[in-house]
């Protein structure tokens, strides 16, 4: 969330107003301590670069290889039907878009609980148990004989992936700066687009594998990546660290340094905050848990209707079913540079709600290029604005909902909902692309318009003129009331409806 240049922090964990003003140093006063008092503006920016750059490493590249490795093994579903998954166990078409739809069922179901067993067990705890987990129903998908235990398997499968997306959202958003926040969720979330790009390239190889053991190669696509999940998933019990203020892997002085600078860009996240049910009706009011939901409702589902159905889409164009895994690999490669850049971007101008906007209208043109190009070259090319225009405001739109909800509990309970909502929508994504359509599935390609014009694009443009709305009445004064008679510690619990908090546009 960008706060006005113009305002100071007004985080406090005292109560003593005058003790506050007394002291040259407010988040000193306020129980955060300032190991490099005393230095110059450049050693201290330069130790900044340094603890961020130690925040980097330790976090972003493990986490997006988890993001991988779930995206992966929830659409490699696609990858498996267009080498024999359907007809091998003798599934309709109904049938396979049931085994799609159920996975999201659970998936979404579960999806916002997930961030307060988070924080009660701690994301050290919680993400390899539940990795293992789906770890091995991915590699009992391999075993299946039949629909009714690819549908067991999908249902739990989902249950089990649901805790890792808000989960990481959640957790990122606790450790960095607002301003900061934008690009490293972007670095996270451009790994479903690589997961899109190594899932054709892996599958086209294990594809190789049929009759080996006398398994077919779509069996061997769920069993090797099931046990390659499982093992990450051990592995992750030394690799995924807690929050700032249990994390081991930071010095007490550098992790003095993590909260106070949480601390100093408005964040309750420096703070030792007890759940309580108060948070989740917080969010449960608040207008932005809905606009929110309703923009990341267009996003998502968008974005599984593509990654479910892109390589049937390249195979309908007249490609063997292994160049078709091969040529969905660029389409999404180009997804990936365009998620990161955006993501730059949108936290160098904090303009979130912009970036959205034109973001999406790329992927509006590409599904237009889908319905009305008649060459195959043509609506190759729109898959790549497609995934341009998708996967792009995925991360941007967690990252304007994470901005702009203030309080540790609230956030994860609002991205739970606005994630869950968006995830539900997996049930329309796997159900609009069926065989009778083809090979050009207009019905299909006329939803995820549908859905990027009403709810993306339309929702993007309603809350962005909400907060700039709301925004102009808190710089007037005109919510100055609210916090009238109330001492630090009441002003805390009001989060982003202090007078104070600007949203992000």
């Amino acid at each position: 969330m960008a706060v006005d240049e113009e305002m100071k922090p007004t985080v406090s964990r005292s109560s003593d107003p005058e003790a506050i003003l007394d002291a040259k140093d407010p988040l000193a006063a306020a129980g955060f301590e300032d190991p490099d008092a005393g230095l110059s503006d450049e050693e201290r920016a330069a130790i900044d670069r340094k603890l961020l750059w130690k925040l980097d490493l330790r976090l972003v590249p493990w986490l997006s290889l988890l993001y991988l490795v779930s995206f992966l093994d929830r659409t490699n579903i696609g990858n498996a039907k267009i080498v024999g998954l359907q007809k091998d166990l003798g599934m309709t078409n109904s049938q396979y878009n049931a085994t799609l739809t159920i996975f999201f069922v659970s998936y979404s179901i579960f999806e916002p609980l997930t961030n307060v067993l988070l924080k009660r067990l701690r994301p050290s705890v919680f993400i390899p148990i539940i990795m293992m987990a789906w770890g091995i129903c991915m590699t009992c998908m391999g075993l299946v004989k039949n629909f009714s235990g690819l549908m067991a398997v999908r249902w739990f499968l989902g249950l089990a992936e649901a805790g890792l997306f808000p989960g990481v959202g959640y957790f990122l958003s606790c450790w960095y700066k607002r301003s900061e926040f934008g690009v490293r969720m972007a670095i996270f979330f451009s790994a479903a687009a690589l997961a899109g790009s190594f899932g054709g390239l892996l599958a086209a190889a294990i594809a190789k594998m049929d009759g080996i053991g006398g398994k077919r190669g779509w069996a061997w696509i769920f069993i090797l990546e099931g046990l390659l999940t499982f093992i990450i998933g051990v592995a992750s019990f030394w690799c995924v660290y807690d929050f700032p203020d249990q994390a081991k892997f930071l010095s007490d002085i550098d992790r003095k340094r993590v909260l106070r600078r949480l601390a100093e860009d408005q964040q309750s996240s420096a703070e030792h905050e007890e759940f309580k049910m108060d948070y989740f009706w917080a969010s449960l009011k608040d207008w932005k848990t809905y606009t929110g939901a309703v923009i990341y409702m267009g996003a998502d589902g968008s974005l599984y209707a593509f990654s479910l159905f892109v390589p049937t889409i390249i195979n309908e164009l007249g490609y063997s079913s292994i160049r078709a895994q091969l040529l969905s690999v660029p389409p999404y490669a180009a997804a990936a540079i365009v998620t990161v850049a955006v993501g730059f971007i949108s936290d160098r101008t904090r303009q979130r709600g912009l970036c959205n906007i034109a973001v999406c209208l790329v992927g509006i043109v590409g599904f237009c290029m889908l319905i009305g190009c008649e060459t195959a070259g043509a609506r190759y090319a729109a898959t790549f604005l497609g995934a341009s225009g998708i996967y792009p405001v995925i991360a941007n739109t967690i990252s304007w909902a994470s901005n702009n909800t203030e309080g540790v509990y609230k956030r994860g309970v609002s991205l739970g909902f606005i994630i869950g909502w968006g995830n539900l929508n997996g049930i329309v994504s796997s159900n609009i692309y069926r065989d009778d359509d083809k090979p050009r599935y207009y019905p299909g390609h006329g939803v995820v318009l549908a859905y990027l014009v009403l709810f993306l694009l339309g929702g993007t443009v309603t809350q962005y003129l909400l907060l700039r709305r709301e925004n102009a009445k808190r710089r007037r004064g005109e919510r100055d009331h609210w916090v009238a008679g109330l001492d630090q510690s009441q002003m805390a619990m009001l989060g982003d409806r202090r007078p104070d908090f600007i949203y992000t546009l």
